[in-house]
């Protein structure tokens, strides 16, 4: 299937054998969470979250955004990056708002096919917010982050299918931001892109498919 093929359906499991999810933004609405975490800090020390700060933080690794302020701000990015980690932390323990059809998905393809998180947030904080949403079942979790290597690369992906045992062109990934799709390309995966803007275009970045929410995605019967 060719990038950006019009479907009416999706299906799954199909010919996947294996389901990779990126978090912020696709499973959990936390993008308004990480963009209220920006906010606080810079407003802490003096400055102000713009509309370009929001545009380029999207699915940026904590670790970017930390040189990226750092540099603004004239202080350590290892400062920065505890600073908004210790405040997502606070928004992730609070429970963080689930997508449509984040659930019903992860539940439906519990069991049937193995699955794993791969994210450009560290994999502590992953798994805290998981469990206080109630999908602490998605116990295998890499970090772009702790790896050293974020997305866009494609590290992460190829990691997750590695811990999964196989190979990436079988198993399919979901994503909601260009960086995520361009990772999940590169490892050679099937990606399903689910837009959290409606101006974001996942056709460009590569998407196998783009849908409007995860509920749109249908599953066989056992």
């Amino acid at each position: 299937m060719s990038p950006a093929e019009s479907v009416t359906q999706l299906v799954l499991p199909g010919r996947f054998r294996a389901a990779v999810f990126d978090m912020d933004g696709l499973l959990l609405d936390t993008e308004p969470l990480w963009h209220d975490a920006e906010r606080e800090l810079l407003e802490r020390h003096g400055d102000t979250f713009s509309e370009e700060d929001m545009i380029a933080s999207h699915g940026r690794a904590l670790v970017d955004t930390a040189e990226a302020y750092a540099t603004r701000l004239g202080l350590p990015a290892a400062d920065i990056e505890r600073e908004i980690g210790e405040i997502m932390l606070a928004h992730y323990l609070a429970g963080a708002p689930l997508h449509a059809g984040a659930r019903e998905l992860v539940l439906a393809l519990e069991g049937r096919v193995p699955m794993a998180v791969a994210s450009n947030t560290s994999a502590s904080l992953v798994h805290r917010a998981l469990d206080s949403v109630g999908l602490g079942m998605l116990t295998v979790v890499l970090s772009g982050m702790d790896m050293g290597r974020p997305k866009p690369a494609p590290d992460v992906y190829v990691e997750a299918c590695r811990a999964l045992g196989v190979e990436p062109g079988d198993a399919v990934a979901f994503e909601d931001s260009p960086m995520g799709v361009q990772s999940a390309r590169g490892a050679g995966m099937f990606v399903v892109g689910v837009p959290e803007r409606p101006e974001t275009d996942l056709v460009a970045a590569g998407a196998h498919v783009v849908l409007g929410s995860l509920a749109e995605i249908g599953i066989t019967p056992a």
